[in-house]
């Protein structure tokens, strides 16, 4: 019988295991260009995000290996993230995301299918 589980076998199924979450490709961009604090990173949001889930979204993200966490010990409590080396290889995916959702945005306006 064949394995149903393609985890770690097939490039999409690990890709999409992988950056599971509502907010994982934008934190991912957020952090593209360098090292951002966690209150930053909760300001930057484009929705109203709870500290508890912003944290959940990190925690999940270091687990996969996609983001490095730095906790300073200093007073205030300083946290900072930042993409890991292969977070980093993901840099070059989220230029050709944002290339294909400016033509696809373009595509929607064109359309008139822009009211969602």
């Amino acid at each position: 019988m064949e394995e149903k589980n393609l985890f770690g076998r097939c490039p999409y199924v690990t890709a999409q295991k992988v950056l599971t979450g509502k907010w994982s490709m934008y934190l991912l961009y957020l952090l593209s260009d360098g090292p951002v604090r966690f209150n930053e990173l909760q300001r930057r949001m484009p929705e109203e995000m709870t500290h508890t889930t912003l944290s959940r979204q990190l925690k999940t993200l270091e687990s996969e290996g996609l983001i490095v966490r730095t906790e300073y010990q200093q007073i205030p409590p300083k946290v900072e993230y930042r993409l890991s080396g292969i977070g980093e290889k993901f840099k070059s995916v989220l230029v050709e995301l944002e290339t294909w959702g400016n033509e696809y945005i373009d595509y929607l306006h064109a359309t008139g299918e822009n009211a969602r």
